[in-house]
């Protein structure tokens, strides 16, 4: 993972949009192993939020899954988060699309079959083009 190198990680947003198993989970896992996180990276499907400090940055790892109202991303006190300098990783942002910022890279996994995936990497901002530019793509 390129990105872990990259100093545009440190204060990026990343949504994360793909069918159920898709590898949402599984390439944000890899992310946190390649940027120094130890132990179990769990997935946020019940917490809705999993925090990693660093000594580089901050890490949060959303899945907001179970949203029913975009408005509970307010109500949660996310917006603080997303105000403040780390690295955010959103799966299923469509679910409080109103409320969150544009992301930097926008990540759409598609399956094609069981052990294929094809990823698709859209940059949004200039933060996105950084880290498009440091794993060696497109802008």
């Amino acid at each position: 993972m390129r990105w872990a190198h990259s100093a545009a990680i440190g204060n990026a947003f990343v949504a994360l949009h793909g069918d159920l198993g898709a590898g949402k989970t599984t390439l944000v896992r890899h992310l946190l192993k390649a940027l120094g996180v130890q132990g179990r990276v769990k997935s946020p499907t019940y917490a809705v939020v999993e925090p990693y400090e660093l000594p580089a940055m901050n890490v949060w790892h959303f899945d907001f899954y179970r949203f029913t109202d975009p408005r509970e991303w307010e109500d949660a006190g996310f917006r603080d988060i997303f105000a403040s300098h780390g690295l955010k990783l959103a799966e299923w942002p469509e679910k409080a699309a109103a409320m969150l910022p544009v992301a930097d890279v926008d990540v759409q996994i598609r399956t094609l079959d069981d052990a294929t995936r094809q990823v698709t990497l859209t940059a949004h901002t200039a933060t996105g083009a950084a880290l498009l530019a440091a794993a060696g793509g497109a802008t």
